[in-house]
């Protein structure tokens, strides 16, 4: 079972998380992050991390997100991977929290 990023991540996109990934399986897009579930060894340790609460365990995704377990594994494939912690985006705390972001996830 692999954790996934969900919905709350994008347009904030903070990096605390691939900080303590010990297999390196966070990918990076323009305005939000993945996790490869072929690479997650569901450690835990990502999800304690995230300062806006977008990772969960693969069989806790809240119903209505349950579209990003595919989209974190189809992004994974063509998204660089990322290793250290990096700036958050700009406006990250004004959009944590907000619901209704996935047509802003940028491809």
């Amino acid at each position: 079972m692999a954790f996934i990023v969900g919905e709350n991540c994008i347009k904030c996109k903070y990096t605390d998380c691939v900080e303590v990934c010990p297999v390196d399986c966070f990918y990076e897009g323009p305005n939000f992050l993945v996790i490869h579930p072929d690479e997650c060894i569901d450690c835990a340790l990502c999800e304690p991390e995230c300062p806006a609460n977008a990772i969960f365990s693969e069989d806790e995704v809240p119903e209505d997100q349950q579209e990003f377990i595919e989209l974190n594994a189809e992004l994974a494939e063509v998204w660089p991977n990322i290793t250290e912690k990096k700036d958050s985006l700009p406006d990250a705390e004004e959009w944590d929290g907000k619901e209704g972001k996935l047509e802003m996830l940028e491809r």
